[in-house]
């Protein structure tokens, strides 16, 4: 009996370090997309979002769009209708009236300002951005509350500072956040 104790504590051991590195070894997965599109329906790409310990990773790749950076940004309600010219989507997240727009504005920025994507000579571009400003959850910074959120993409680079939403121009894409199936 002794001697199988070592033996049954050792694959035990084996056992739970599998088990850990099988639970360190998958990566999270997206909890929310977005179908990115122009205002008359056209896609042109997927916006995806992946919660991680302490905010979410965003990840955009667009196609068809006119080379050159374009602003992105999270915005408030989740509804895309191109006929109002996306103004639908309402403010960025954080947009209160008392923060300023910009990733580089010391006053900024709203919770829903993100890098642009740069948009190759072939009409595709990738971004990528981490962030702890917003949340999927149900509070009041969460994407997939009551309402909803957005991902917008501008027809101009952000300039990061300019009042009061950049030097973005006109809102070109637009995808409604739905939890990822």
């Amino acid at each position: 009996m002794i001697r199988t104790f070592p033996a049954l504590a050792a694959a035990a051991t084996l056992a739970a370090g599998a088990a850990m590195a099988e639970s360190h070894a998958s990566a999270p997965q997206p909890a929310a997309t977005a179908q990115m599109k122009l205002a008359d329906g056209t896609s042109v790409g997927t916006a995806t979002i992946t919660p991680g310990t302490d905010g979410v990773l965003v990840h955009l790749e667009v196609e068809g769009l006119e080379p050159g950076p374009k602003g992105v940004h999270l915005h408030q309600i989740g509804e895309c209708d191109g006929g109002t010219d996306f103004k639908s989507a309402g403010p960025h997240i954080g947009d209160d009236g008392n923060t300023a727009h910009g990733l580089l504005h010391p006053d900024g920025p709203h919770a829903g300002d993100l890098p642009n994507v740069f948009v190759g000579e072939d009409g595709s571009g990738q971004m990528e951005a981490f962030t702890s400003a917003v949340s999927l959850s149900d509070t009041p910074d969460g994407m997939l509350d009551s309402d909803g959120a957005s991902v917008m993409i501008h027809a101009e680079g952000d300039d990061h500072f300019t009042q009061p939403g950049g030097t973005t121009g006109a809102r070109l894409a637009c995808g409604v956040l739905e939890p990822a199936s």
